[in-house]
């Protein structure tokens, strides 16, 4: 005899049961604990494509947002690189402008040695790295920007640096000492009346240019400048001219500068600064206006020259990119020089040693910051506004002078007014606030992006959370109700696991 309820295919489906709720017992914690519908897509049913492509969008936007982060605080630390620039040199600016000469036995005054100090400052700043990347390189990330201050101002064994190239320069443009001008006696002697003033070299890069000349002087005739080279005529055939007249010489300069020279019509003797004496004939005064313009001349070559002279050299030196090397006098000799050359690595100090293209900075380095939009944020130490900075900021540290030169003063002033000019800003010239502002610009559209990848993100989770998500307090609720069936289950096949037909009758 059998009974119903107690055979062994009866115990293996209760057995089954039971293995089957807690497997949802199982899968239902799983739920409440990840918040998820399945662990794979096969669980997710029919929408599980969709939450594939969204979880594909939501990886794309992760990377995005971490590579605008990335660039945000290169941006940011280039913009406190440019700041400092920026103040390093208005501190020289404001010191140049109100400089005194007094200088130490190293020949140099106190703001001389704040233009150092700021110089080195400046080159460290250049050469900032974000991680591994050099950020002031242009493309060549992986290597320093700019050469070290003592390389720039000083050279090494086998190169130049920019103190050896202002040296060159300043023999090249003083030349004999009048600025590579020709100030003939007059001849005959003793009866010429004809004073004349010639470049020496047509077309020469080097010492003063004539650029104009007007007067005052009564019965002399003035000419030019006129010829090849250039070339100004005075004649005083025609008779003396009268005291208080004048002749202004106008003179281009290296840099770009001009300076006008004024001489006088006097009848003291001795004449004074920058006067000549009305001979007693116009021969004898033909004389003393060559005398007179031969000492003028001399004194502004090495005064007002000489300070232009120094800051042409930075300009050659400095001003360099892949297309234009710095450039030095062709020589020696250099007093006699007619032309510059191109500096190589082997011979000069390339103050930018990154990477000198002639193509925008900016386009060096460009970040993407969506499918659609890219950020171009590149930097070059060799850039104008920057260049110039560095530029004004090193001659005026590079230059040194002496007590014993009678004209060492006015050089100096010479020197410090250029140096206060050349960091003031100049129109049509790019100033670093224009880089700063290129930055911010770019700042300004990562921001942008930023946001909007922080709202699709949000937009996105809430969908997936939608198709893959589920319901807390449904999950729980099953959970409770799923944990009451099993625990009655197994009481009941416990229950019945102990039945047996003695118990049973």
């Amino acid at each position: 005899m059998s009974v119903s309820g107690t055979s062994s295919s009866s115990t293996s489906l209760n057995v089954q049961s039971l293995v089957d709720t807690r497997l949802r017992l199982d899968e239902l914690q799983r739920q409440l604990g990840t918040g998820t519908k399945s662990a794979d897509y096969a669980g997710v049913g029919l929408d599980r494509g969709l939450a594939v492509g969204m979880r594909q969008q939501l990886s794309t936007l992760a990377s995005y947002t971490d590579n605008v982060t990335t660039v945000d605080t290169r941006i940011d630390l280039a913009q406190t690189v440019l700041t400092g620039i920026s103040t390093q040199a208005q501190n020289v600016r404001s010191a140049a402008r109100l400089s005194g000469f007094q200088i130490d036995n190293t020949g140099q005054t106190q703001d001389q040695k704040i233009a150092k100090t700021a110089l080195d400052a400046m080159l460290g700043l250049l050469n900032s790295q974000f991680g591994d990347r050099y950020l002031f390189a242009g493309r060549a990330t992986d290597q320093p920007a700019v050469e070290s201050t003592a390389h720039v101002l000083d050279g090494d064994t086998t190169r130049a640096g920019l103190k050896q190239i202002i040296a060159e320069r300043n023999q090249a443009d003083l030349g004999s000492g009048l600025g590579r001008l020709l100030i003939p006696p007059v001849v005959p002697p003793g009866t010429g009346t004809a004073v004349s003033v010639s470049e020496d070299v047509a077309g020469s890069p080097f010492g003063f240019k004539l650029a104009g000349v007007s007067s005052t002087l009564t019965n002399a005739t003035v000419t030019g400048p006129a010829g090849t080279p250039p070339a100004i005529g005075v004649d005083f055939a025609g008779g003396n001219p009268n005291a208080g007249d004048t002749l202004k010489l106008s003179f281009n300069l290296p840099d770009g500068s001009t300076e006008d020279l004024t001489l006088t019509a006097t009848t003291a003797t001795p004449p004074g600064t920058n006067e000549f004496t009305i001979g007693a004939s116009p021969a004898a005064t033909a004389a003393n206006l060559q005398a007179a313009l031969t000492t003028a001349v001399g004194k502004l070559a090495r005064t007002s020259l000489s300070a232009a002279s120094a800051m042409a050299a930075a300009d050659n030196f400095f001003n360099m990119d892949a297309a234009n090397p710095p450039q030095r006098v062709a020589g020696p000799p250099f007093a006699t020089a007619t032309s510059l050359t191109a500096a190589t690595p082997a011979n000069t100090v390339f103050w930018y040693t990154g990477e000198a293209g002639s193509d925008p900075a900016r386009g060096t380095a460009v970040a993407r910051a969506d499918q659609s939009i890219t950020v171009a944020y590149g930097l070059r130490a060799n850039e104008q506004a920057i260049r110039k900075s560095v530029q004004q900021v090193a001659v005026f540290a590079a230059v040194t002078f002496t007590t014993t030169d009678p004209d060492a003063r006015d050089r100096y002033a010479a020197l410090s007014q250029k140096t206060a000019g050349g960091l003031d800003p100049q129109p049509g010239q790019q100033k670093i606030v224009d880089i700063s502002a290129d930055l911010a610009t770019a700042h300004a559209t990562l921001d942008a992006a930023k946001q909007r990848h922080a709202q699709t993100k949000a937009m996105l989770e809430d969908m997936l959370q939608h198709v893959e998500g589920i319901s807390q307090e449904e999950v729980a609720a099953q959970l409770m109700a799923v944990n009451t069936r099993l625990q009655a289950s197994l009481q009941t096949t416990a229950l019945l696991s102990k039945t047996t037909l003695v118990n049973y009758l």
